[in-house]
């Protein structure tokens, strides 16, 4: 099937945030960040220049910005390319091939290029805890939170989410730091997470890790 063309949709707002069911509260010493497959290859499949992918690098890019100034580790995930039909799997089966050969293809967008001193993950299934050491990276940095971003929400997130949940690991979901191949299955998304997880737009989490910092006299 491959990578459907996505319309230009606009971003949840904070009326769109679902009720929370957790009472968690974001602390930069216990958080970790993860950009999902912010990949030239998916995000290639949304309008360029319109919401949601303008507003979804420029989110992730307050965040990693705010990261770096808290020590927070930043942790991209990269689904690999050129994958051989026993690494693919089913994923074949609704995805076809996944990413090609080609170098542009798999990277990371140019606005996003990990750092030195960022982490790059190599991941082969939606869920970024599948088959990766993003579980290690954490426990040794001693990390228990996890705030996701990227790509796609009714997919990886969701499904990173809901496993750093089975592993205590608290989960934040950036609302309007993540995009999806419609603003249904956006908001379906965000649904779901909360139901497991804090569900938060950019705004509200830059706000509290800044709180949390003071809160701890970081």
């Amino acid at each position: 099937m491959g990578l459907p063309t996505i319309d230009s949709y606009p971003m949840p707002d904070r009326f769109a945030i679902p009720p929370r069911c957790v009472p968690w509260t974001i602390d930069p010493a216990r958080a970790a960040l993860l950009v999902l497959d912010m990949q030239n290859h998916f995000v290639g499949a949304f309008p360029a220049g319109r919401s949601p992918v303008v507003d979804l690098v420029n989110n992730i890019t307050a965040l990693r910005e705010l990261a770096g100034t808290l020590d927070i580790p930043v942790i991209f995930s990269a689904e690999q390319a050129a994958q051989q039909p026993g690494q693919r799997g089913l994923l074949a089966d609704i995805w076809g091939p996944g990413i090609g050969p080609e170098s542009d293809a798999a990277a990371i967008l140019t606005a996003l290029t990990p750092r030195p001193g960022e982490h790059l993950l190599a991941t082969v299934r939606h869920n970024a805890f599948l088959r990766s050491h993003l579980g290690r990276l954490l426990r040794s940095t001693g990390r228990d939170q996890l705030v996701i971003c990227g790509v796609y929400a009714h997919l990886g997130i969701l499904l990173t989410a809901a496993d750093a949940f089975m592993q205590d690991i608290q989960p934040f979901v950036v609302a309007d730091a993540v995009a999806d191949l419609s603003a249904e299955e956006h908001a379906m998304a965000l649904r779901w997470a909360a139901r497991s997880g804090v569900v938060c737009t950019t705004d509200m989490l830059l706000r509290d890790l800044l709180i949390g910092r003071a809160a701890h006299g970081a």
